[in-house]
């Protein structure tokens, strides 16, 4: 929602003065903004990302801080409040020496009354941070019982105490330096007859086709009085004149006879009006979209089903996990928000999962969903620990839900409410929950059940789901082993260790996490690592590997499927081709179980900083290779090689997530260690609308040794793509030079960079790299002999005339090969 600023508002954010409570130290910070960057844009510490450097910021978040300002009011008459959002978290704000507010919940919104405080001319205001972490220590000591946290994810203690992001406190893939600050608004707002609290709507979809759109606006008055509240919808306006005194809602029903429905990416168009409701002196903007949405749970011979509805029709969720797209606030910005979403829908995404551990996203990030159409699965900030369940904390949640379900609920890509992440598998992780599972159980219940009921208070007829992986409402069992039922999260593969062939061992009907480890790219870890720091366990490299083991567990499937890369730039690149290898085994095969299976979300989309993890796209928005596989296996249309069970047969599956039927042209073929290529069949298959089918099947004896079975399709839609099956392991492939030529030419035109890759032989995964920041339309590609790929590489910021990126370029064979 975006607020018109009137005369009597006062933008309170820009420049302030930072200071320790000590007096030590003093600088300038730019709110909104985090403490950390303010301080080492000043000098006063090192780059946090840098090197070791995490080590040596860790003082900061023990101590106390206070952010200060002067603004000047001519008139004092009246009645005046602070708007006060996303303050992180523990903090007091004081207005000319009187104390307005205590806050400590980073995801609610404060407006306390400040009028008696103000005075004609300057005034000061001061925010005084408390540390976090010492509060989070206080905290647990007043609490019943002890109440257990992952020291694991959290190396600082104590975070599931306070209402503010938890991997902020560390986790397997985040720095811990418990960062803090103010990261939304801050104004001193004058209040006239009343404001806005919310705008909220509901739809109702009627048999004839048209949509009841009812706009409830909640308005607050400090005195009696009329208020006129207009009301529009894409240019009907109407006006209201409302009395108002206290919390008043006001509600207007909007008829549209012939609505343009919003769908998901890939289903439809996304439809948006344009809402507002304005006093006045204030006006609340909401883009809407007209869409039903159901979650279909009922049962069925292999437990029950989970999938969505959209506007009647079920749709295949395909989609990645989001966490904050920065670790630290100021470094942070709507524009690389958009940029990280953007490739999400270039790599055919209509879903992105808000995880529980980071934040209620700002509203241009719901903005953007709505008009990219990705439905957003948005979990409750809980993630991986145990909470308190005492009186004052469930009120303070309480709060935080009902404000936060208000704020978003009118956006169309809102498709699910879930009450948290991996807390009730958190129950069997620590040795207290454990020894006393009945009291920790009753606890976690209390608080899902606040969550759960300030939801639908707040929201009746919400999409409620009560965690993430539940296998069933009420349902406490084993959702990351258990697949007939509800979500799941399946991380067997990367935790235990399993092979890639471990995926098709289970049949999820939705699986919301699975992921594998990958190094993030050359360019991003030259960025925190000097020259003699590039080896895998260097101290800063290990540093920069926040998943105990992890190190270990790349190299460790290296083995197991390679032989072994000559350097470190060729290691980085062999960990992200067995990271999109693995994702791809998952996805392929529980796409192939179509309707079985209704989606697939995969961790994690993103990173908060440049580090070793489960991410598709590196810390600053580059496509690591597995986000160029990701476009090709989350195509609408798509063919995979699915072995049998027994490695006998091998089987195509085409799978359409279509509205229409789809016919597909598929040739395959078999490749020669030296690039030979050598037609086997040609197939023609129909798939009929969101299902999946067996195009053909192979005989595994046809595939000679030291061949590969390669394919190629094209579909009626337009739509087409190719790949290969290695009836084994590639360390068993005797490959042949791939005698890759590359030749480039700047496009005046465009900007971008035309690049031609030729080969002589057999070049598998092809993957082109540089310094320069920026996409390319095809990675990680296939080419036997004598096959060119015309790749076209867009930068990130224009290009020096005259001055082309060195590009280098990798494939399987000159990976492990010291030729």
């Amino acid at each position: 929602m975006t607020q018109q600023q009137p005369p009597s508002r006062i933008d309170l954010s820009g420049s302030w003065q930072l200071s320790s409570i000590d007096g030590e130290i003093r600088t300038a910070i730019m709110l909104p903004g985090d403490v950390h960057t303010a301080l080492h844009r000043a000098s006063l510490i090192p780059d946090p990302y840098f090197g070791r450097n995490e080590e040596k910021v860790q003082w900061v978040a023990q101590r106390e801080w206070a952010v200060e300002r002067s603004f000047a009011l001519q008139e004092v008459e009246g009645d005046w409040y602070l708007d006060v959002d996303y303050l992180d978290t523990v903090a007091s704000v004081y207005v000319n020496g009187f104390l307005a507010l205590e806050a400590d919940n980073s995801f609610r919104r404060y407006r306390p009354d400040v009028s008696s405080m103000l005075k004609s001319g300057d005034n000061i205001i001061r925010v005084v941070f408390a540390s976090n972490p010492a509060v989070g220590a206080e905290r647990q000591k007043q609490q019943p019982f002890y109440i257990p946290y992952s020291t694991g994810n959290s190396p600082i203690p104590d975070g599931n105490m306070l209402r503010k992001p938890q991997c902020h406190f560390g986790w397997d893939w985040n720095i811990a330096i418990a960062p803090f600050g103010l990261y939304g608004t801050i104004a001193l707002q004058k209040l006239e007859t009343a404001r806005i609290e919310h705008v909220v709507t509901r739809q109702t979809h009627n048999n004839d086709g048209s949509v009841d759109l009812t706009v409830t606006a909640s308005l607050f008055a400090k005195h009696a009085g009329i208020a006129q509240v207009y009301f529009d919808l894409d240019g009907e306006r109407v006006r209201l004149d409302v009395g108002v005194k206290g919390e008043t809602t006001v509600n207007h029903l909007f008829h549209i006879d012939k609505p343009r429905l919003w769908w998901p990416s890939g289903s439809g168009e996304q439809a948006l009006y344009a809402l507002s409701v304005e006093l006045a002196d204030e006006v609340a903007t909401k883009q809407i979209g007209l869409r039903t949405i159901e979650l279909i749970t009922t049962p069925d011979a292999a437990g029950s089903r989970f999938a969505f509805k959209v506007n009647g029709r079920e749709i295949f969720c395909r989609g990645a996990n989001w966490i904050p797209a920065d670790a630290l606030f100021s470094l942070s910005s709507p524009e690389k928000t958009e940029d990280l979403l953007q490739s999400a829908k270039v790599a055919n995404m209509n879903m992105i999962r808000v995880w529980g551990g980071g934040f209620y996203e700002q509203d241009h990030f719901y903005d953007l969903c709505d008009r990219l159409g990705l439905m957003v699965w948005q979990d409750f900030m809980f993630a991986c620990n145990l909470y308190p369940s005492t009186e004052d904390f469930l009120e303070n949640v309480a709060i935080e839900v009902d404000y936060q379900v208000r704020r978003l609920s009118s956006h169309p890509s809102i498709a699910l409410w879930c009450g948290d992440n991996e807390l009730v598998g958190a129950l069997t992780w620590f040795e207290e929950s454990r020894k006393d599972r009945d009291r920790y159980l009753v606890s976690y219940d209390r608080l899902n059940r606040t969550i759960e009921q300030a939801v639908k208070k707040a929201l009746p007829g919400a999409l409620w789901w009560p965690s993430s992986p539940a296998s069933g409402y009420l349902d406490f069992g084993d959702a990351w082993h258990a697949d007939g039922s509800g979500d799941m999260h399946y991380w067997s593969v990367w935790h235990e260790n399993k092979s890639f062939d471990n995926y098709r061992s289970v049949r999820p009907r939705f699986c919301s996490e699975f992921g594998f480890q990958s190094y993030t790219s050359l360019p991003v870890i030259k960025t925190y690592a000097e020259e003699k720091d590039m080896n895998v366990a260097s101290p800063v490299m290990e540093l920069h590997q926040k998943n105990a083991g992890g190190n270990e567990r790349i190299a460790g499937t290296m083995f197991r499927y390679f032989r072994f890369p000559k350097d470190f730039p060729n290691f980085v690149y062999l960990s992200q081709i067995q990271q999109g290898l693995a994702i791809k085994t998952a996805v392929e095969y529980w796409r192939s179980l179509k309707p079985h299976c209704m989606g697939t979300i995969y961790w994690q989309l993103n990173d908060t900083w440049p580090v070793a993890s489960w991410s598709s796209l590196d810390y600053g928005g580059r496509w690591k290779a597995m986000h160029y596989l990701v476009k090709r296996f989350f195509q609408p249309v798509a063919v995979a090689a699915i072995p049998s069970e027994d490695g006998k047969t091998i089987r195509f599956s085409l799978v359409n997530d279509m509205l229409a039927d789809v016919s597909v042209d598929l040739s395959i073929s078999l490749l020669s260690m030296t690039g030979e290529r050598r037609h086997l069949k040609d197939v023609q298959a129909v798939c009929s609308p969101d299902a999946a089918v067996t195009a053909a099947t192979i005989d595994v004896a046809e595939i000679g040794e030291g061949t590969l079975l390669a394919w190629r399709f094209t579909a009626s839609n337009g739509m087409g793509g190719e790949g290969h099956h290695v009836n084994g392991t590639y360390k068993t492939l005797e490959l042949e030079p791939a005698t890759l030529t590359v030749t480039h030419e700047y496009v005046e035109a465009s900007g971008a960079v035309d690049i031609n890759v030729t080969a002589k032989g057999l070049a598998l995964f092809v993957m082109i790299e540089s310094e320069t920041d920026g996409k390319y339309s095809d990675n990680a590609f296939d080419l036997a002999a004598g096959e060119s790929r015309r790749v076209t590489f867009t930068p990130a910021h224009q290009l020096e005339r005259g001055k082309l990126p060195d590009f280098r370029i990798y494939d399987l064979h000159s990976c492990q090969s010291a030729d």
